[in-house]
């Protein structure tokens, strides 16, 4: 047996496309894995970053410089 979409869900997942088109995707970055362990990063390649899923590392943060 194959469940049905209600026209609730259908509608929401409209919604959800058109907003994903209009305002864009923002995904959090994730690692790359093999078998459940993360993936190195291949340091022949240098425009290209195995290690994140997409190709692209996220921006470091910025440290407190605050001393006491």
């Amino acid at each position: 047996m194959s469940k049905k979409k209600t026209d609730l869900q259908v509608f929401q997942g409209i919604v959800q496309d058109l907003n994903e088109l209009v305002f864009g995707v923002e995904e959090k970055p994730k690692r790359a894995r093999t078998k459940g362990r993360y993936r190195a990063d291949d340091k022949s390649t240098k425009d290209i970053n195995e290690a994140w899923v997409g190709g692209k590392a996220p921006k470091r943060r910025k440290k407190n410089g605050k001393k006491k």
